[in-house]
């Protein structure tokens, strides 16, 4: 038996979060299990959205945390690791030249990927448990600056894009005028010829809306029990979400937006079905890097 130990660093515009994962490696089979995840709400959206730029306060606390998660991989030892940043980070002015800095006081290489390669990511974790080749699917991944939206038919994705709508954007009332609009004029495109469409959500938000919904051995909720959950925590203040939810400061007032975005892609998707599994950027980084790890590789 061998075992692995891979990092995987997602740089989200509402958090950056760090995730061990052991590979196990027995009799020709690997294993996959999470070791530990790290969280900071270091919020990077909220400074870039509003002013185009990363402020001295935010960059400070991420090199900080970008040092203490580099402590943190030399004391686990792990075999690879990527770091990747998403929408807050590839649209400030001044991404590039934190991404440097970090590389000079952090060593970590961080990588801007598009939402496009953001998708990918995710779609590299297994989705064959999930999806049935009989059945339609419309893959939701929704984060604070940017919605990703991938229609699978015959078990192939045969539609991907990125829409410019995240949590923190409708927060900050930074939407750009007509996005809605867009997804909903592109879901009625490509989804009129579809029947019983379900959605396969991802993103931190909806794993909490469904931990919020009623316990249940399936991952799976109704059109209708995401509308009560909405109705319920739109009608309670940002302060009773975090007492009686036992919610995050920083979960609590985007829960609401995220709900928003899941119920209209369902309705203009006419989908009655969406499905919660516990995939996410982090997730398939890991999953990449044991793939690379794993193949045979080339001499020069």
């Amino acid at each position: 038996m061998k075992i692995l130990k891979f990092a995987a660093i997602d740089i989200g515009s509402n958090a950056i979060r760090l995730l061990f994962t052991n590979v196990i490696e027995k009799n020709g089979e690997s294993y996959m299990k999470k070791s530990s995840l790290i969280r900071v709400p270091i919020r990077l959206g909220a400074d870039t959205f509003m002013h185009k730029n990363i402020s001295p306060e935010k960059e400070k606390k991420m090199v900080e945390a970008m040092i203490a998660f580099r402590k943190l991989m030399n004391v686990h030892e792990v075999v690879a690791y990527r770091a990747c940043a998403t929408s807050a980070m590839r649209e400030a002015n001044n991404g590039m030249q934190l991404i440097q800095k970090i590389k000079k006081e952090a060593d970590i290489d961080i990588d801007l990927i598009s939402g496009k390669e953001e998708a990918s990511i995710i779609f590299s974790n297994n989705l064959s448990s999930i999806i049935d080749p009989a059945k339609n699917y419309l893959y939701v991944d929704v984060g604070g600056g940017s919605t990703e939206i991938t229609l699978f038919s015959g078990g192939i994705a045969h539609f991907s894009c990125s829409f410019d709508v995240g949590t923190i954007k409708i927060l900050k009332n930074c939407v750009p005028l007509n996005e809605f609009i867009r997804i909903k004029e592109c879901l009625l495109d490509i989804c009129s010829a579809k029947d019983n469409i379900e959605l396969i959500g991802s993103g931190g938000n909806i794993n909490k809306i469904f931990k919020y919904a009623s316990p249940r051995k399936e991952r799976v909720l109704s059109y209708h029990e995401l509308q009560e959950i909405h109705s319920l925590f739109s009608s309670m203040s940002y302060d009773d979400l975090m007492i009686n939810y036992d919610m995050n400061p920083d979960r609590a007032d985007v829960i609401i937006p995220a709900a928003t975005i899941f119920l209209s892609i369902m309705e203009w998707a006419n989908s009655n079905v969406i499905q919660i599994p516990k995939i996410g950027v982090s997730d398939g980084i890991i999953h990449q890097l044991y793939q690379e790890y794993s193949s045979p590789k080339v001499m020069a």
